[in-house]
């Protein structure tokens, strides 16, 4: 679900056309006004934007994620035990995101977390309601749907760009990987995320009520 919501691995070998192979160097990968979202290396991937500067996520960036989702939700009045609210998936970072052709980011501003985002591939973690009680299988062998999830904001710094800034990033990376289809899932009490998504060109394909909230299903084709 998203809403404008140890040390790190290590780098793995890629084959052509995957991340590995993402542009390398400072370059700027898309403008929005005068400010642009720039590539700053490629893997592991960081851009900056503005006084925003996105990086992976690492083992040490734990709570700051955590504290930051729940208060997210709490912003939109979810809560532990309706149905859409899980995190099951911040205690498994590694397996559901960043070993299993996914990616997670978090934006610093001033060295403080204040926004994230992840990418998971689609058929690692079930839908609906199933969600909620922690439902995990291994990956096909061939990469086809990606979810774009744990979009999140602190409130003092929303409305300056960062969300935007991280679905751009997460996008291309999604590109780099070579997924056919972005999807996503929010809700109608999150009105800001799906403004957001429609942004840039995501389509509602469905909505399905899971403990009497409104899930909104979203895609995005990407070739």
């Amino acid at each position: 679900m998203g809403m404008p919501d140890g040390a790190p691995r290590q780098d793995r070998s890629a084959p052509a056309g995957r991340a590995g192979d993402a542009r390398r160097g400072s370059q700027p990968a898309e403008t929005a006004g005068a400010r642009a979202l720039v590539r700053l290396q490629g893997d592991p991937p960081a851009w900056s934007f503005a006084d925003l500067r996105l990086r992976r996520y690492r083992a040490a960036d734990h709570a700051t994620v955590l504290a930051l989702h729940r208060e997210g939700l709490a912003q939109v009045g979810l809560r532990p035990g309706d149905g859409v609210y899980y995190e099951h998936d911040f205690f498994r970072m590694e397996d559901i995101y960043l070993s299993n052709d996914g990616e997670f980011v978090v934006g610093e501003v001033g060295g403080r977390i204040v926004a994230m985002g992840g990418l998971r591939r689609a058929d690692l973690v079930p839908g609906g309601s199933a969600r909620a009680f922690g439902g995990y299988a291994p990956g096909a062998p061939s990469l086809d749907a990606v979810e774009m999830v744990r979009l999140r904001v602190r409130p003092s710094v929303q409305r300056r760009g960062y969300g935007a800034a991280v679905v751009r990033a997460l996008e291309e990376r999604a590109r780099e990987y070579g997924y056919r289809i972005l999807r996503a899932d929010t809700t109608e009490m999150q009105g800001p995320a799906l403004a957001l998504y429609r942004k840039f060109g995501w389509t509602e394909t469905r909505r399905e009520v899971i403990g009497g909230i409104v899930n909104i299903y979203i895609e995005k084709p990407l070739r």
